[in-house]
């Protein structure tokens, strides 16, 4: 018999309840941050301030060089400059944290490209879901607003799908080492490109008010992303992980969009309407249907053993949110 919830202990869900709240506050945290911060500054301010400790603290992982750098780049560099971009852009923080869930569909299409990975009809049914969802959501946005900021958020979500990729051809022992020494790969590149899009003038002007009080709800935001989101996050859920098999804690991650919703209307007055929370709910419901382990008896074509359906869905894909 498989592992089943029953088997976890109360504390441990708990935990991981705890981590999805972190992680789905971490939506609007971002969003006050954005409000003073340069969307690409930010990115290599938020990398540098996780790379400082990694370097000095915490043991390279014993993986292959090119793979980490794929996990930093993926993760690090490409879904975070794509996500703050869109949020900049005007992506509703609650919705933010809906569209980024395509990060599971898109992560089981490219193993299946990549690695040839096989897939289950259970995990196909999950992903033509997902997909179903997310398509309403553009649609809708198109329609209703700009389109841009879906669009950006989904090439975030892809980035992080190819860090996954890269993630498990790593295959490091340690999910929370190889996410914090993932984090010294963007911070050189995104500053040159901050300074080369954003220019110096705006980004000298963010550092030189950052001590002002009209500054302070974004500095507790980008506090709040860097030690709560990922420092303490990551480290309870790497630890959740080594305790316990990945397809038991792994749905636990789909309350994190759950929480990024409310938190954003408590935060912001954030309202999502009846066509994007039902959108919403295919995206999770496909998400959570493809994490499920698969039956070796129903695979047709593409088999993977979940669908990464959070920042570190299995013991050695980590990412962060």
């Amino acid at each position: 018999m498989g592992p089943t919830l029953d088997r976890v202990p109360v504390r441990d869900r708990l935990l991981a309840c705890l981590v999805a709240v972190c992680w789905g506050v971490n939506f609007p945290a971002t969003a006050l941050a954005l409000e003073h911060f340069p969307p690409l500054f930010m990115v290599a301010l938020r990398f540098s301030l996780v790379a400082l400790p990694a370097l000095l603290f915490v043991p390279r992982p014993p993986v292959p060089v090119h793979w980490l750098v794929g996990v930093g780049l993926g993760i690090g560099l490409l879904q975070f400059a794509f996500l703050y971009l869109g949020m900049a852009a005007g992506m509703p923080s609650g919705l933010a944290s809906l569209v980024l869930q395509a990060s599971a569909p898109f992560t089981v299409l490219l193993a299946g490209v990549w690695l040839h990975e096989r897939l289950s009809a259970r995990q196909l049914a999950g992903v033509g879901l997902a997909v179903a969802g997310l398509a309403v959501i553009a649609l809708h946005r198109s329609q209703t607003a700009a389109w841009l900021p879906v669009v950006l958020t989904l090439c975030g979500a892809l980035g992080w799908a190819i860090g996954n990729v890269c993630s498990r051809q790593a295959k490091a022992s340690n999910g929370l080492h190889l996410t914090l020494w993932s984090a010294v790969v963007p911070p050189l590149p995104m500053l040159v490109l901050a300074l080369l899009v954003e220019g110096p003038d705006r980004i000298g002007r963010s550092l030189a008010d950052v001590a002002t009080a009209e500054a302070l709800p974004a500095v507790l935001g980008l506090l709040y992303v860097v030690v709560v989101a990922t420092l303490i996050g990551y480290g309870v859920w790497n630890s959740l992980l080594s305790r316990h098999p990945s397809n038991v804690v792994a749905p636990f991650s789909m309350l994190v969009p759950v929480v990024g919703v409310l938190a954003s209307w408590l935060a912001f007055g954030e309202v999502l309407d009846p066509v994007e929370l039902a959108a919403g709910a295919l995206v999770v419901a496909g998400v959570l249907i493809g994490s499920r382990p698969a039956q070796p008896a129903r695979v047709i074509g593409l088999t993977m053993s979940a669908m990464n359906s959070s920042p570190d869905s299995t013991r050695k894909s980590p990412a962060t949110t």
